[in-house]
């Protein structure tokens, strides 16, 4: 049982005790943290442009510099929503398994990890409503009625968190470091960086105990889909970024069409593994994927034109 692992595991005790009284040592409130302007520049990136989606594609060059101004600050207020919407799930899932059968010794990490995590919410929902006047609405991946045992139903919710985090890190490292961005900007994503590389520690760490407990009960057929879960997982995360809604607010014409051309395109696997190069490489590692080839079955994120 997950528990047996956890408690023989002095390494992971260690690291739990010190992210522990890292969260108490490194609090902030964030509702004093930020000095919210009443707007943003428009002729500005609001985004780096190596994170957009357009960017080293064909469709660049037929955007003017204003055109790729506005596409940032969309691609920007979507990636936010993204954040509001992953961390809505992750919260209920945590929630859900603290102090239960199985996971009594990180429930306190579980109570800093909620707290923060609902904070994080908050100041991604008020940067998207101030500077966006929106949340894009987020669609469910495929598989998400799948039957799982309980040591992969845990696994998965983890890893998905971890992977989720991760995704979001390459963002938040990048643009908190972009001195092309707002300062509003950089320190929404620096203060977010800072909390979650917290937060990834912990969870490389349970995800690695959980994955022992599924490799030690579960059948091979159940390892075999989970294994393509978690690849049509991380496109269906990829993806969420190429959303039609943000071209269309961009002003961009034929949105689906452009998302299309722009998923499409060599430049987007290349990105892809630019975005998952560091959580891939611990996947491989432990064992987890055989390899760093996502091309199995590429979900749809549901953002055709129906």
């Amino acid at each position: 049982m997950i528990s047996e692992l956890i408690s023989k595991d002095d390494r992971f005790q260690e690291i739990l005790e010190r992210l522990n009284r890292k969260s108490v040592e490194d609090y902030y409130n964030p509702y004093r943290m930020f000095d919210w302007p009443d707007s943003l520049p428009e002729n500005r990136w609001w985004m780096s442009p190596e994170l957009t989606t357009t960017y080293g594609t064909d469709v660049a060059p037929e955007l003017d510099q204003e055109q790729l101004y506005r596409l940032s600050r969309y691609e920007s207020i979507n990636f936010y929503s993204l954040n509001v919407d992953g961390i809505r799930e992750l919260i209920v899932e945590v929630t859900r398994r603290i102090h239960t059968r199985g996971f009594e010794i990180p429930s306190e990490f579980f109570h800093h990890f909620i707290g923060e995590e609902n904070e994080h919410m908050w100041f991604f929902a008020e940067f998207c409503l101030r500077y966006g006047k929106k949340i894009y609405r987020q669609l469910e991946p495929a598989g998400q009625g799948d039957t799982w045992s309980d040591e992969a139903a845990s696994f998965l919710v983890f890893v998905r968190i971890l992977l989720f985090e991760e995704l979001v890190d390459h963002f938040n490292s990048t643009m908190a470091a972009d001195d092309r961005l707002h300062d509003t900007i950089r320190a929404v994503n620096r203060i977010h960086h800072q909390d979650e590389s917290r937060h990834i520690a912990f969870g490389r760490e349970l995800v690695s105990l959980l994955f022992k407990d599924l490799q030690a009960k579960g059948s091979q057929e159940e390892l075999r889909k989970v294994r393509e879960y978690l690849k049509r997982y991380l496109n269906y995360s990829f993806e969420s970024l190429f959303n039609p809604q943000v071209y269309r607010d961009a002003g961009i014409p034929e949105p689906f069409a452009v998302r299309r051309r722009l998923l499409a395109s060599p430049r987007s696997a290349e990105f892809q593994q630019q975005v998952f190069r560091k959580p891939l490489n611990y996947l491989v590692k432990t064992g987890i994927l055989p390899d760093r080839d996502l091309s199995v079955s590429r979900v749809s994120v549901g953002q055709g034109e129906a």
